[in-house]
């Protein structure tokens, strides 16, 4: 009788695409497209109108479900965070967690670079060298994290900077006298014309005078 061994099921391994805009008058769609073109399987996750509100409730219920093995990817890595901070956290949490992070517009931060960029240490040798050795090693890891924060950093200033612009271009738009926003739409309702009185003519009465020469 032969020994028949089941193996265990090895857990399928998801990838996810997150898009997110900030305001209705961003479109959502190019995202999508740039991530189906590369993982046409990816599951895209919306999220919409988040403004600078750091409560996102699909990131949330995307966040809950990820497992290890699995991927998610971003059009570019403003979509992850607009702040520099936040998001190295959440970057390094879902790395140790073994989560696939994948920026399409900022691929040297992709957790397999950093992977990669940690597991190039150089070996000890058993010699006085290692003590070298070991603070080259720590310095390849520092810069590796160093350029994660960097592209967080770059991301949060050029949001910052896109919303000082628009705010001096409003500015100036109103010193100049120029409409800003909508024109509003008075709604005048015409004034329907009065229609002509009637003139009353008054009717002249025959006189004592008048009725006496008709009786004469």
């Amino acid at each position: 009788m032969s020994l028949v061994i089941f193996e265990p099921e090895r857990r399928r391994m998801n990838i996810y695409g997150y898009c997110r805009i900030s305001t209705a008058k961003q479109s959502i769609d190019r995202q999508i497209r740039n991530i189906k073109a590369e993982y046409p399987t990816a599951h895209i996750v919306q999220e919409a109108y988040t403004g600078t509100s750091i409560f996102r409730p699909e990131w949330l219920k995307l966040y809950r479900i990820l497992k290890s093995g699995d991927t998610v990817v971003f059009d570019s890595v403003s979509r992850m965070s607009r702040n520099a901070e936040e998001g190295f956290t959440l970057y390094e949490d879902l790395y140790h967690k073994g989560i696939r992070l994948v920026f399409l517009k900022e691929h040297h931060i992709d957790t397999e670079t950093y992977k990669k960029a940690l597991s190039g240490s150089i070996a000890m040798t058993g010699t006085n060298v290692d003590f070298i050795l070991k603070g080259i090693n720590e310095y390849l890891m520092a810069l590796a994290k160093e350029q994660i924060k960097l592209a967080f950093e770059q991301s949060e200033k050029e949001v910052a900077d896109l919303h000082q612009r628009t705010r001096e271009g409003l500015l100036t738009a109103r010193l100049n006298g120029k409409q800003v926003g909508r024109k509003r739409v008075l709604d005048l309702k015409r004034k329907k014309p009065e229609k002509p009185s009637r003139l009353s003519v008054p009717i002249a009465r025959p006189s004592a005078a008048h009725w006496m020469t008709w009786s004469a």
